[in-house]
Parts: structure tokens; sequence; C-alpha cells
């Protein structure tokens, strides 16, 4: 039997392992800040995500969905995201370097829209993933009792109208069904070896909506404006505790418990505002300055079905995130009727800060650099864009200890390969 000041002991052992655990919930995001995918078409990305003031196909949808007011007829469009993420860290003690072992992501997106002619009105329909991904770490890490494993998939989709209240103004509103799922997974006791864990895994679905304002100043001058509601999604599903070792020290035999849980958790909401300069038909310019709301990520709050054996039913996890912002540029140059060239680039700034620093987050500020280039004939659409991310190496200091003493502390760097492939058919 196991007495009562040992459980006391391991109850909040457990506990604050738990703490962690959820703190660690959002996994490093493919390419943004905390979790969020931007990345949701390769002209768009190849202008460095500088969209929102041309939105001129049908991703507009996502990025303005006012934009498609300017495309007529049947338009579909669709594509994949597919990324080689490379973080990397060094241990303070030992200079050991470790890297996530989960590096080929991909993420695909599809966009259709209508306008009929000599009507004000247009519509579309997109279905994307705007936030995601996966990532693990190795048990030798130096954190596995702080975090090992995490992942987040998240689809929306996506029902917009479109009203062009006069040939320069147009404005748009939609309706947004989220569905999400998450696995989180860490060690609990011992440092390099897999013989315990904890893991939460739930999904659920919320609904939110989508704005957005298209405004031509000038033939050349164009302004746009799209925000993205907060959504907070229920996630329902189950925890699971293990131990395939008994630990003689805290009375615990060897076991596993698998509980059902939930946990509300908020997804941030997001505002865009941009200026697309256009000199002369052959060139478009444009800047984008685009916050993120993540200090929505206050403190989150699991309930368990019933209390287990060593952990409270209901945990609150601080996680204290802060909103940041991405600034980008792009330039397009129209070589004729049918063939472009883009670049652009974007600064990503970090919205984890350093107290409550996690390993499957691993957030720190990055530079993002594109090129592209497509081919848009009557009917096809072809766009083709590479995407290089950089990291500058981030110095972690004073993070939350683990039960047994281990924490995220140390350096990280941040590197990253993607290709955007996007095709489009008009009919």
């Amino acid at each position: 039997m196991v007495n009562k000041q040992q459980t006391m002991s391991t109850q909040k052992t457990l506990f604050m392992t738990w703490l962690l655990v959820l703190a660690g919930v959002c996994p490093p995001a493919l390419q943004a800040t905390g979790f969020r995918l931007p990345d949701q078409d390769a002209f768009a990305t190849a202008r460095g995500e500088a969209f929102v003031a041309t939105a001129d196909n049908p991703s507009a949808i996502y990025y303005n969905p006012a934009g498609i007011t300017q495309l007529k007829g049947h338009q579909v469009r669709g594509g994949t995201y597919g990324l080689y993420l490379h973080p990397t860290f060094t241990s303070p003690g030992t200079g050991k370097h470790y890297q996530n072992e989960k590096d080929l992501h991909g993420v695909p997106q599809l966009f259709y829209t209508y306008g009929p002619d000599d009507f004000p009105l247009s519509f579309g329909l997109g279905v994307y993933s705007p936030y995601g991904l996966s990532t693990r770490w190795p048990h030798d890490s130096g954190f596995r009792t702080v975090s090992t494993e995490a992942s987040l998939r998240y689809f929306t989709i996506n029902p917009v109208v479109a009203w062009q209240v006069c040939p320069s103004l147009s404005l748009a509103a939609g309706v947004t069904a989220n569905y999400a799922e998450m696995d989180l997974r860490q060690g609990l006791f011992w440092p390099t070896q897999p013989w315990d864990g904890f893991k939460f895994k739930g999904d659920g679905w919320d609904v939110g909506y989508n704005l957005g304002l298209l405004w031509k100043l000038h033939e050349k001058v164009a302004i746009g404006a799209a925000f993205r509601s907060t959504t907070t999604v229920k996630l329902e599903g189950n925890t699971e505790s293990f131990n395939d070792v008994p630990i003689p020290g805290l009375g615990l035999p060897a076991w596993r418990e698998r509980i059902p849980a939930r946990a509300n958790f908020p997804f941030p909401w997001n505002a865009v505002f941009g200026i697309s300069y256009r000199p002369t038909p052959q060139w478009n310019f444009e800047f984008n300055a685009d916050y993120t709301g993540w200090d929505r990520l206050g403190t989150v709050s699991v309930r368990q079905h019933h209390a287990p054996l060593v952990l409270p039913q209901e945990i609150a996890v601080p996680l204290q995130w802060k909103a940041s912002w991405y600034y980008e540029f792009g330039v397009t140059r129209y070589l004729n009727d049918r063939w472009l060239v883009s670049a652009g680039y974007i600064f990503n700034e970090n919205s984890v800060p350093d107290a409550h620093y996690l390993p499957v987050v691993a957030d720190l500020d990055r530079h993002f650099f594109c090129v592209g280039t497509g081919f848009h004939g009557d009917r096809l659409a072809v766009d083709l864009t590479y995407q290089f991310g950089y990291g500058p190496s981030h110095t972690v200091r004073g993070s939350a200890l683990s039960p047994i003493g281990q924490s995220a502390d140390g350096k990280y760097k941040f590197l990253s390969h993607a290709v955007l492939l996007t095709l489009g058919w008009q009919f």
C-alpha cells in the first residue's frame, strides 16, 4: 500500500508534470508565430503573403474574401504546402545538438468561387488548414520530462459572400466551421528512457467568421483589410498515464490509467491591413501588417471525468503568450499576359516568453524569403514557389523546471525549406 505522505508527494509531482504538458500543447508552427499557417497559395506566398490588397484569385477566401468580386464565372484553385522543418536544440550542459524527428509536412488547400455576370454578389467556398503541425524530440534530449511530442490538426470549411458595393469598393463576410485535434505526449519520471509517459488526445468543433474589405483608391493604389474571429474548440478526449517500471522511492507500482477528459482551447483572432501599389500594369508592390492575438492564450483549464489516482480532477494551466506581428513585403513582375515572377520577405515575431518556453513550441523571431513563378492562361493557372525560413539562435534561460529538474533552457535555432504548388482552373 502507498502511505498518505507518499501519495500526496506523488500527486504534487504529477500535477506539476501535467502543467508542463499542457503548457506545451501547441507544437512549433510550420511557418508562423505560435502554430498559425498563413501559407495557403503559391502565388500569395511567393509575394511573402502580401496579398490582402491584391486578392485576385480564389485563395482570397482565406486572405481577403472581398477580393473574389474580381473573379467571374466558376474558378477552382487548390494545391499543397510541402515543408521540411528543421528546428534544433543545443543543450547548455553537454553542448550536444538535437533536432526535430518529424521534419516533413504537407498541408493541402482547396478554394472555389462563382461570380455571376452583371450581379453584385460573388460566392466562394474554401477548405484549408489555418493552424497546425507536429513535432517529436528524442528521448535523450535533456527535456524529456518537459515535453517530447505534440501534434495539432486544424481544418476549416469557409463559405463566403462578397458584395461589390461600387466598382472601387467590395465587402465580404463568411462563416468558418473549424475542427481541431490535439495529441500531446511527454515523459514522467525517467529522464532518458521511454518507460513512462503522459498523453492527452482530444478533438472538437467550433464556429467563427471572417470579414474582408477591398478598396481601390486609384487605378494604381488599392488597400485591403481582413479579419478572422477567435474560436474556442471544446476538445473531448482522454488522458492516459503509464509507467512500466515500478518506482520504490515513491511507492508506485507499474500502472496504466486512461480517463475521459476535456479542455476548452482558445484560438486567436487575426487582423491584416495592406496596401498595393501598381506603378505600371507590369508591376505590383505590396506591404502588409498582420497581427495575431495570441494573448488569448492565458490560462487553459483541463477537466477529467473523475479524479485519477495521482492527479487532480481539474487543472488550470498558465500559458501567458503574447500578441505578435508579421511584416510582409512582396513584388510581382508580369512578364506578359501569361507569365509572371514574384518575390517576398516576411519578418515573424516570437509569441512565447522564456518563462513558459517549451521545446514543442520552440517559437522565436524568424525571417522568410520567397520566390516563385506562375503561368496564368485563359483557363489553366499554375504557380510554383520556394520559401526559405531562418531563425537566428535564441538562448532560453529561466524556463520552468519539470519535477525531476529538467527544463527547456538552451539554444534554439530554426531552419526550413518549403515548396508550394497551386493549380487553378476557370470554367
